[in-house]
């Protein structure tokens, strides 16, 4: 395919042009992936000239989860003999895949491997063309993004075979953000080839250097976790399958599969966009604003030159924009006390009127105002609410279940609206909110205290750069109405808020080898835990368990709140608790004390710690 408009930036070299450029085709001389069964689908039931199995023997063969699929059967060929044992279940974390991508870090061996990558890739486009019932005669597209981690580039270039592998077409987009895939999947531009069938981000967050992971989405948002599982469980048929045949037979393919295209600048147009519709059409409604943005080296260094600067803002001091996978200056984390410093920094040294920071891969984001004062946890969500219930009066905010009192009585008693807290877990809160309205409850936002925040109309997506853009939004709305201030505008939105004295996090871990375990899950152990503290609330004349609440025990008293929850994927029970003063944190935490320190298994020496103070 041709240049197109500038959007297309090239097609991969076919088999003949490698010769020609040997420093691409290396990147292609790697593992390469299985032929998967759902492939076959392409060939409405004839047989392929690399086996004798047809498509309807092959796909009630492979209907057994359990059993392994070669799809190079008729060569009798023998599985990969280097390849190391993985548990792909183990990659699982929650509606995401997590591992190790990046060798020599002691006591974290490498399972996030290129040929895991391939399996993984593979299973997400049969899981796909299952999902999509497609017309055997269409080739489905699915595009790759990655944020700046050093183990990107290998893990697209496996991603890319174990999709070429199956039949599809791959439009790789290179850097990009978590937002950006999900929107890939409803953009209507042929010029971007879009809109595609299905999106991989590969991403960890803000987990160390080594770590790497995926995300995936179609039309109707991300995936959730019994898809993830579901994958996995296709992916170890996938990867205990590879021969050296269909490993080959996927570089084959590979080479002529994939398009690259420039889809973060459409991304960032529409970004534009939104902000001008917001300031009534006005070409840069942000001119004379100074905003710095702190990209902590992830893949948010776009929204300073292609959203903030065509709006007319002065971007002069943002910082660590260029990506750079090992993180050198900050871990690229909103909730992290020396990326916030950071940022804080700036917007002071420069005298701005506003500071931006994102997280890696740009699916979470904070603020800074001019004073410095941080828009982060509580503070964000309740200028978010009331950005939104200016918008929609009454709506329901969705939450994590660790905000705080005083944002509650601010939701409800001075925006007039109501606040639903639920699980942890950035989907969890999300898919509440999906399914509140789907029961008739009007919900606009759902947010977490780490960031993650999805708005109603931008497809209940968890976009920390179109967070940002409401914020963007009230500027230049209070611009054109002929207010001035600066970051004052938003500032003033949550001044009512009430925040605590203290508020901690303490982390009480189960000792899963323990003898009172007795062979036991920790789960069960902690429930217990949770189930007993219950039972010593109740015969406490201070306390008060809270009459609604989703996650853990969260109980009221001495003017603040604790809340203790039972983590969904590791043996640890987070402790919140939240008051006006220290005295009355550590009133709090000895209630605490005296209803778990008989439970032998469980760590309290954090908890300890903060009550002798």
């Amino acid at each position: 395919m041709a240049v197109m408009m500038g959007k297309i930036v090239q097609n991969l070299p076919n088999a003949h042009s490698c010769q020609q450029n040997r420093q691409f085709c290396t990147l292609y001389q790697r593992e390469r992936c299985v032929q998967y069964k759902h492939n076959l689908l392409l060939f409405q039931g004839r047989k392929l000239p690399w086996t004798r199995i047809t498509t309807m023997q092959l796909r009630n063969v492979s209907n057994n989860k359990q059993r392994l699929v070669y799809c190079n059967a008729a060569l009798s060929a023998t599985a990969v003999p280097s390849l190391e044992k993985v548990d792909f279940l183990k990659l699982q974390n929650g509606s995401d895949i997590r591992g190790v991508a990046v060798d020599g870090v002691a006591g974290e061996p490498l399972n996030l491997t290129e040929r895991v990558t391939q399996a993984i890739a593979a299973a997400f486009a049969a899981w796909l063309l299952d999902k999509k019932k497609a017309d055997s005669s269409k080739r489905l597209k699915i595009s790759i993004g990655h944020d700046s981690r050093i183990s990107a580039q290998k893990l697209q270039d496996a991603a890319s075979r174990g999709i070429a592998s199956v039949g599809f077409d791959v439009v790789q987009y290179g850097l990009a953000s978590t937002p950006a895939m999900f929107n890939s999947t409803l953009t209507k531009n042929e010029d971007f080839l879009c809109p595609v069938d299905g999106a991989i981000m590969i991403t960890a967050s803000h987990l160390p250097y080594n770590r790497n992971g995926f995300k995936f989405f179609t039309n109707e948002g991300g995936l959730g976790k019994p898809d993830i599982k579901d994958i996995l469980e296709r992916a170890a048929n996938i990867y205990n399958g590879f021969t050296p045949e269909s490993l080959e037979e996927a570089e084959r393919k590979v080479s002529s599969s994939i398009t690259k295209v420039d889809y973060m600048a459409i991304y960032a147009s529409n970004l534009v966009t939104a902000v001008r519709k917001a300031s009534g059409n006005i070409e840069k409604p942000l001119e004379g604003f100074h905003i710095v943005v702190d990209a902590g080296n992830g893949a948010g260094g776009f929204f300073a030159g292609n959203v903030l600067e065509p709006l007319g803002a002065i971007t002069t001091g943002s910082q660590f924009l260029e990506p750079d996978g090992l993180f050198p200056n900050h871990i690229p984390n909103p909730e992290d006390k020396a990326a916030m410093k950071a940022i804080t920094q700036a917007v002071l040294d420069n005298k701005a009127d506003l500071g931006i920071i994102f997280d890696t891969d740009v699916d979470r984001s904070a603020a800074v105002d001019s004073t410095g004062r941080e828009f982060n946890r509580n503070r964000l969500i309740a200028l978010m609410s009331a950005i939104v219930l200016e918008e929609h009066p009454g709506t329901t905010i969705v939450t994590d279940s660790v905000t705080s009192d005083g944002l509650t009585i601010f939701i409800e008693k001075k925006l007039g609206g109501k606040h639903h807290r639920f699980k942890r877990g950035y989907k969890n809160v999300i898919d509440e909110g999906i399914r509140l309205n789907s029961v008739g409850e009007e919900s606009h936002l759902a947010i977490e205290t780490s960031g993650h925040g999805a708005l109603k109309e931008n497809h209940w997506l968890d976009d920390g750069a179109y967070l940002m853009v409401k914020l963007l939004n009230k500027l230049a709305s209070a611009r054109a109405s002929g207010q001035t201030g600066g970051s004052k505008v938003l500032t003033d939105l949550v001044e009512e808020l009430q925040e605590p004295g203290v508020a901690v996090e303490l982390r009480l871990k189960i000792d899963q080898n323990h003898a009172d375990l007795k062979g036991g899950s920790f789960q069960d152990y902690g429930n217990a835990v949770l189930k007993h503290l219950t039972n010593k609330i109740e015969s406490d004349p201070k306390l008060e368990k809270a009459p609604v609440n989703h996650e853990g025990v969260r109980v009221s008293g001495y003017g603040g709140w604790f809340l203790l929850r039972l983590s969904l994927h590791d043996p640890v029970l987070p402790l919140n608790i939240e008051a006006p003063s220290n005295e009355d944190a550590i009133k709090l935490g000895l209630a605490v004390v005296g209803a778990v320190n008989e439970f032998s298994a469980l760590d309290i020496s954090a908890l300890t710690k903060f009550v002798q103070k």
